[in-house]
This record gives C-alpha cells, structure tokens and sequence, in this order.
C-alpha cells in the first residue's frame, strides 16, 4: 500500500492538539502549509518517531507499521531522513565527517552513494570546511546530504528554508528539486508560505489549528475557490504547459497553456520542456471581447466555472481555460458591470511579469 496513514491524537503546550486522521500519499513531494503553531512540526515529529502520537495512534508508510497504539518503533529504526529548520551539523568534524557519520549509519540498506551526493549538492568544494565555516545556505545542503546518506525510505524537511536569504533559498529550491528528478523518494515538506511550496510539491496538505482543513494535488487544491488559499493576498492558479519556441530577438519564450500560447521572459528551457506556471489571481484582468489595442501579450479565451463572493469588495473566479483552470480577483463593481455569470465566455488578460516559471518533469 503506497501511502503514509496518519491517525494522531498529540497534545502540546497552551492547550494546542494534533488531531489528524489522513492518508497522504508514499511518493513525489507532499507539502504541509499552514499558519505558526498549526502542527506543522509536531505532525513531523510524530512520524519520525520524536514524539508520541498519542494512545491510540497509527503511523504506517507504504504498508509497514511503524507505531500502533502503544507499540512503536524507535525513531532510529524507521528509516526516516529529518532536516531541520537549522542545519544542526556536527561542528567538531567537517563536512565529509557529516556526511561520513550519516553513510556508517545505514545499516546496509541501499540509497545514493557519497559520490552521487557530494554531486547533486555541489558539495565537493566544501568537504574540508567545518560548519562554522559555511554560509547558512551551504549548511543546509550539508544537512540535506547528510540526511540522504543515511538512506532514508521517507524524507522529512521542517522549513528548511526558514533561516535563508532570498538568493541562498532560491539556490537551495533548485537543488530540491533536482533531487526530486534524481530521486524516486518521498518527501513531507513543512511551510508556511505557499509560494514556496508550489515551487515543489505534487500534494498539498493545509492544516490549521491542529487539524487538516483540506488536501489534495498541488494543481488542483491552488484552482480552487472554496479553499484558504482562494482568501490569501497571494492567490495563485498553478498551470501545465510546455515550451514551444524561443524568440531570441525580442527576449521571449512561447508555451502552450490549454492549446493556447503565453508569452514569457526568455527561458533556457529546450523545446517541449515541462512547466509550471503561477498566475496570481491579481494579474488577471478580463474582457467581454478580444482586445485589440493593448500592450499585454497574454490574452486567453476562458470560460467563467465559478464566482465566488471574497472579502469586502472583491470576488474571486475561477476560469475553465480548457481542462485547467486561472482565478481572477476583480472588483464586485467590475463583475456587476461586466454582468458576469457562469457560463459566459471572457477573454482574460495576463501580465507577464506575473508568470513565476518551475520545471515540472526535468
């Protein structure tokens, strides 16, 4: 069975309590996102092995059990890989002895190889360097490999961005998700800010106050209307396309989104690359006909699947753009006097400098 089954009942300080009765997937990236002090950390720390789950709880990955009620496997038998907020390296020994502490710790079991690692990282430059010695964004790759190395069946990042800049973040994202296409091994990762996550995951798990409000695939739960995110400032739909052609004279990229094209900035991506696309809802604005004279690229034909009431004097809709979907964030007054209704056939505008561009398959 390739699924991680959760059911915990944790209580923690000022009256707080895990309560979670999920089943969330084996493989890909699963993220957890959520507000401070919603279990983030505490629902890791119960499938590590570091916290109990509670009297009746059940932790099982991918068919073997590793707590059922008061039986419970200790955290160093579970085969999990944990990296932490703070990279939490062993300081007397450099980094080849972290990751060499991690390797003799395997117990047999299989895993990428040192050489493989110190590559994906970029960490052969490093070996000789003590932590103190690194930069914050450097020591969590050093944690990153160390907790490889130990062979992990399930890998568990608690914010692992948290303490970084934005350029030693970005840099460290791209070394994630190289590991995702290098690596068939699942992974929960812990955030509070969703436009991090939809650089990564492939599911996305919202808790709150203790519990899961709602889960499901990445691409489907940031389309939706009917969930928080829909409410945050920084709603975004997360589309599929792939890259058609480049124009190298006027610095542009085509991708196909839906059989329709959308202009980007130049990328370095070759002919039929996979991506994703994140279009914050902001960055839409839409027209009863085709404009003709405008400045912005970007205009596709969507139909209206959704309308749905946000706070004060906006709405919020979601738009069938084939068999993806866009959200756009107007004013009630623009919605009344464009008399809006589902069903009816717009044409939506999109700027570019909005489009945030991932890779998706490599």
């Amino acid at each position: 069975m390739s699924e991680l089954q959760l059911r915990l009942d944790c209580p923690g300080q000022g009256g707080f309590r895990l309560q979670v009765d999920c089943a969330l997937p084996a493989r890909g990236i699963t993220a957890l996102c959520g507000p401070s002090g919603s279990g983030k950390t505490t629902l890791l720390d119960c499938i590590a092995g570091l916290r109990a789950g509670g009297e009746h709880a059940l932790v099982r990955f991918a068919g073997d059990t590793w707590q059922d009620g008061a039986r419970a496997l200790p955290a160093w038998r579970r085969a999990v890989g944990y990296v932490f907020s703070d990279a939490r390296l062993f300081p007397h020994l450099d980094v080849a002895g972290n990751l060499q502490f991690a390797a003799q710790r395997r117990r047999g079991r299989g895993g990428p190889g040192r050489d493989e690692v110190i590559e994906w990282l970029d960490l052969s430059a490093l070996l000789a360097h003590r932590p103190a010695q690194l930069s914050a964004g450097q020591r969590q790759r050093v944690a990153i490999g160390r907790a490889l190395l130990n062979a992990p069946r399930l890998l568990l990042l608690d914010e692992p961005l948290a303490n970084l800049d934005s350029r030693a973040s970005e840099e460290c994202l791209r070394y994630l998700q190289r590991l995702a296409r290098e690596l068939d091994l699942p992974m929960l990762y812990v955030s509070h800010a969703v436009d991090e996550v939809t650089r990564l995951a492939d599911h996305l798990v919202l808790l709150d106050a203790g519990r899961v409000e709602d889960q499901g695939p990445l691409i489907e739960l940031c389309s939706r209307i009917d969930t928080r995110l829909s409410r945050e400032e920084g709603a975004a739909a997360i589309l599929r396309a792939s890259v058609q052609a480049h124009d190298e004279a006027f610095g542009l990229t085509e991708l196909a989104v839906g059989g329709h094209p959308l202009f980007v900035n130049l990328l370095p991506h070759a002919a039929g690359s996979a991506l994703r696309v994140r279009i914050p809802a902001r960055d839409v604005s839409l027209c009863r006909e085709r404009p003709q004279a405008t400045s912005i690229l970007n205009i596709l034909p969507v139909t209206i699947a959704e309308i749905g009431v946000d706070a004060g004097a906006r709405v919020m809709l979601r738009l069938a753009l084939g068999e993806q979907f866009l959200l756009a964030r107007i004013t009630r007054k623009s919605a009344q006097l464009l008399q809006l209704a589902t069903g009816d056939q717009l044409y939506a505008q999109v700027k570019s400098a909005a489009l945030l561009m991932d890779t998706e398959d490599g």
